[in-house]
């Protein structure tokens, strides 16, 4: 009796306490993403609810056993296996894996019928990034995937654990790497009663997630069009600014692919696809692709002549069509055989004319070039708000001693052209 009373009376608070710890479980609930819309409007990521077949890892004895059972009445491929199994070794065991995802209603109610037979297995509803115009977009909006090894580290890092304990899916490219603090959210969470099997009984307590926030883009839907058409799927980008207030209009990179696949879970055999592909769709050639500026350098050689008192607005160069060096036969050819006969700065722009701006280039020497350039930024990066750009070449004497041991030569000088920027890069 008196060990009864002990029990019940004298140490029934920490007893109930340890019974209440026992039947409750805080879970997270995971905020709803941020939509991403185009300037005039148009969803270009959207969250669609999905279903999801996912299990437990720590409860099964036997996974494949599980598997051939719920092939019975779901179908599951190889490939949902295969991925089962690499996402496992990458969660904690008692984390839950999607086994199989987009579940159709059929299938959600199949599985509902006879769920009493897998007492570790859940059909779970979320929601699933969507890319209504995802390969027209793909470079600039970017995508979502899962959360991987490296992405943990950095979450870790950032003490944000607590705040992904519900995610799955990370910003990996474009806007949605670069805004991922923003478009996230908050986390939420509810405290539920479990019985012996872990299921959610009841639910006692709640604090609802807090949606991330939704991005409108620069980006003009009927100029992106216009630019996509006009690349015809062909290797290249166009990238265009508003002159008034620094706002991109345009961002493609041609070819594209489809963000979708990995948004959802890009199998192994499309992702070597992708990556081997003689197009490279997956570089990001606005940010990445480094090109010779060709005319697109001229105004700025004239701006560095003026400043520099090298030339006057109505200063004229006779161009017969061609350029040599002094004592050097070799002939630097204009884009007009015949010429543009005499020249002064305003004509040179208007017209092209390469012979004006080889001379230009040869009388500012490379060492007023590379600085009146470095004024305009070149050889850095554009500031713009996503991640992952290349710096472009801006080419001097040390540049060239240093990756080639070589001197600088007139003839380099001539051909200058203003380096090799990232497309961006000329526009800002």
């Amino acid at each position: 009796l008196t060990r009864i009373f002990f029990l019940t009376v004298i140490q029934n608070v920490h007893y109930t306490t340890l019974s209440k710890t026992n039947r409750q479980k805080i879970l997270p609930i995971a905020p709803i993403r941020g939509l991403i819309y185009s300037s005039d409007g148009v969803i270009l990521a959207e969250n669609k609810p999905t279903y999801s077949l996912e299990v437990i890892p720590e409860k099964i004895p036997d996974i494949d056993q599980l598997i051939s059972k719920l092939r019975e009445i779901i179908h599951i491929d190889d490939k949902d296996v295969e991925r089962f199994k690499r996402l496992s070794n990458k969660k904690r065991r008692f984390e839950r894996v999607p086994l199989r995802i987009n579940l159709n209603e059929n299938e959600v109610a199949l599985f509902s019928i006879n769920r009493h037979l897998f007492s570790s297995v859940d059909v779970v509803e979320g929601f699933n990034r969507h890319y209504p115009l995802g390969r027209e977009f793909v470079h600039s909006v970017g995508y979502v995937s899962r959360i991987d090894e490296n992405d943990l580290k950095k979450i870790s890092k950032l003490g944000l654990d607590s705040n992904y304990s519900a995610t799955n899916h990370i910003g990996k490219l474009g806007i949605e790497e670069s805004y991922e603090s923003y478009l996230h959210g908050e986390v939420g969470f509810q405290k539920v009663e479990v019985n012996a099997e872990g299921r959610v009984i009841r639910v006692i307590e709640r604090t609802d997630a807090k949606p991330g926030k939704n991005i409108y883009l620069t980006i003009d839907l009927s100029l992106q069009k216009v630019a996509i058409e006009s690349l015809n799927n062909k290797k290249g980008a166009i990238v265009a600014m508003d002159p008034r207030n620094g706002e991109i209009l345009t961002f493609v990179s041609s070819p594209s692919y489809d963000p979708n696949a990995f948004s959802s879970g890009i199998d192994n055999q499309l992702y070597q696809s992708l990556l081997s592909s003689k197009e490279k769709p997956l570089i990001n050639r606005v940010i990445q692709g480094k090109y010779p500026p060709g005319s697109t350098i001229k105004p700025f050689l004239g701006l560095i002549a003026l400043e520099n008192g090298i030339k006057n607005v109505e200063e004229e160069v006779w161009c017969p069509g061609w350029f040599s060096l002094e004592g050097h036969e070799h002939r630097y050819r204009d884009w007009k055989k015949q010429g543009h006969g005499y020249t002064n700065l305003s004509k040179a722009i208007i017209q092209s004319c390469d012979v004006f701006f080889y001379k230009l280039a040869y009388e500012l020497g490379i060492d007023q070039i590379y600085k009146g350039l470095s004024r305009f930024s070149f050889g850095q990066a554009s500031g713009l708000d996503i991640n992952d750009e290349r710096i472009g070449l801006l080419p001097s004497r040390e540049w060239k001693r240093r990756s080639k041991n070589e001197a600088w030569f007139p003839g380099e000088t001539v051909i200058l052209g203003g380096g090799i920027p990232v497309p961006v890069r000329l526009i800002v």
